[in-house]
C-alpha cells in the first residue's frame, strides 16, 4: 500500500471476474479536425484496461475532454477517443453518448465479461465540476468497483473524482496513479542532495505555492520563463517591455529574501533572447532596453543553469524557459532539457508544457519520471493531500 491507498494490484484478479468496474481516466487528448492529435494519454490508460479485461471484468471508462462548461459540445465528444482506444486495444469498444441514466446503467450490465464501455464526456453534465451529489450518485450506479487511474485530475473535487466514492464499497487507485505517487514521493521523502528546482512559465502568481514549498526543500532554484522578469524587476533590474506582474513585485522580493535567509541559491537569467514581438528580429542582450521584450533565457544563463543541474542529485522541473513553441525562443528550454536528460540524478518533469517540451525534443526516455498531471504534480510536491487521494483513502486498507 502507498499512502494508505488500496491499489488495483492488491486485488485478487478472480474477485474482478464479471464485476462492473468504473474507471476514471484522463483521456483529455488534443483533437485536430475530429481526430486524435496526440494519443499519449490514451496509451497511458492501456495497462489498467488490459488488466481488467484479462480478469474478465466489465470495464466502464469515464473521462472529461476539454471545457464544455456543462453542456453538450459536439466537437468535444469522446467518440474519437473511443475509436482510437479500440485501435490501440485491438478490441471492440462500446460507446454510449450519455454519461448517466437508466440506459447507460443497463448497458454496463449487458456488456460481456472482458468487454469495455466508454461513456460520453463527463463535463457535458454540469454536475461533474460542481461535484453535485445527485450526479455523483448516478455515477455510483455504473459500477460495483471504482478505480481511479487519472492522476491529472486528482487535485479536482469533482463528482467523478471525489463525490462518487461514498457510493462504492470498494475503491482503489490504478497503476498509473500508483506509479506517479511513488515517483513524486521521492521528492518529498528524503531526496538526495543537492536538490534543484527548475521553474518556468509566464506568471509568478501561478507558482507562488510551489515556490514557497520548494524553498523549504531544495538547495537551489533556477527560474526562467516570463516569470523571471517579475523577479528581476523586483531587484531593480530594468527588463524593458517584458511581461512583469506589477502587483507581485513585493511578493517576488520577499520570496527572494526568504530564499536567501534559508540558504537557497536562486539563479535568474543574466542574458536574454529579446525582440519587439514573437515575429520580430531576435538578438541576445544582457540588458533589455525599452521597446524590447525578453522571450527566452539567453545562452550564457543556460550554461550557468546547466552547470548547477550537472552537479545535482535530485531535479524537479516545471515550466518552459521561454516561448518554446516559437523556434527562435526554444533554445533555453531545449538546453535545460538536454542538461536534465544528461544529469546523473533522479529527474522529475512535472507535466504541462515542460513535459510536452521534453517529449517533442525526444528526451523522454532519459528522464526518470515525467508526470501525467501538471497541476496535480505541482500540488503533490507541495505536500498537499489531493482531494482524489483523500477520497480513495476512505476506502483503503
Amino acid at each position: 500500500m502507498i499512502r494508505g491507498l488500496r491499489e488495483l494490484s492488491d486485488l485478487d484478479p478472480a474477485s474482478l471476474d464479471g464485476q462492473r468496474v468504473l474507471v476514471r481516466l484522463d483521456l483529455n487528448a488534443p483533437l485536430s479536425h475530429g481526430q486524435i492529435a496526440d494519443d499519449t494519454r490514451l496509451r497511458a490508460a492501456l495497462p489498467v484496461i488490459r488488466t481488467l479485461q484479462d480478469a474478465g471484468a466489465r470495464t466502464i471508462l469515464c473521462s472529461h475532454l476539454g471545457r464544455p462548461k456543462g453542456r453538450r459540445v459536439q466537437g468535444l465528444s469522446l467518440m474519437p477517443v473511443g475509436v482510437r482506444l479500440a485501435e490501440l486495444l485491438q478490441t471492440e469498444l462500446h460507446f454510449h453518448d450519455d454519461t448517466v441514466g437508466d440506459d447507460v446503467e443497463y448497458l454496463t450490465r449487458e456488456i460481456p465479461k472482458g468487454g469495455v464501455l466508454l461513456i460520453e464526456n463527463l463535463r457535458f453534465h454540469p454536475g461533474e465540476k460542481a461535484n453535485d451529489p445527485g450526479f455523483a450518485a448516478q455515477l455510483g450506479k455504473l459500477g460495483d468497483i471504482y478505480v481511479n487511474d487519472a492522476f491529472g485530475v486528482l487535485h479536482r473535487s469533482h463528482a467523478s473524482v471525489a463525490g462518487l466514492i461514498q457510493h462504492f464499497d470498494l475503491a482503489c487507485c490504478g497503476p498509473l496513479v500508483a506509479r506517479e505517487i511513488r515517483a513524486l514521493d521521492r521528492l518529498l521523502d528524503g531526496p538526495e542532495r543537492p536538490y534543484v528546482g527548475i521553474l518556468g512559465g509566464a506568471k509568478v502568481s501561478d507558482k507562488i505555492a510551489v515556490l514557497e514549498s520548494l524553498m523549504n526543500r531544495v538547495d537551489s532554484l533556477l527560474i526562467g520563463g516570463a516569470m523571471a522578469y517579475t523577479f528581476l524587476r523586483a531587484q531593480g533590474i530594468e527588463v524593458g517591455d517584458s511581461l512583469v506582474e506589477e502587483d507581485r513585485l513585493l511578493l517576488a522580493q520577499r520570496l527572494l529574501e526568504r530564499c536567501s535567509a534559508k540558504g537557497v541559491n536562486v539563479f535568474l537569467p543574466t542574458d536574454h533572447v529579446v525582440s519587439d514581438s514573437p515575429q520580430g528580429d531576435v538578438q541576445v542582450l544582457k540588458e533589455i532596453p525599452a521597446g524590447l521584450k525578453g522571450f527566452d533565457v539567453g545562452p550564457g544563463s543556460v550554461g550557468r543553469f546547466s552547470d548547477v543541474i550537472a552537479r545535482s542529485s535530485t531535479i524537479f522541473w516545471n515550466g518552459p524557459m521561454g516561448m518554446f513553441e516559437v523556434e527562435a525562443f526554444a533554445g533555453a528550454t531545449r538546453g535545460v532539457a538536454e542538461a536534465v536528460a544528461a544529469a546523473e540524478a533522479y529527474t522529475v518533469v512535472g507535466g504541462g508544457d515542460s513535459a510536452a517540451a521534453v517529449n517533442q525534443l525526444g528526451m523522454a526516455e532519459k528522464i526518470s519520471h515525467i508526470s501525467t498531471g501538471g497541476g496535480a504534480a505541482l500540488e503533490f510536491v507541495q505536500g498537499t493531500d489531493l482531494p482524489g487521494l483523500a477520497a480513495l483513502r476512505t476506502k483503503g486498507g
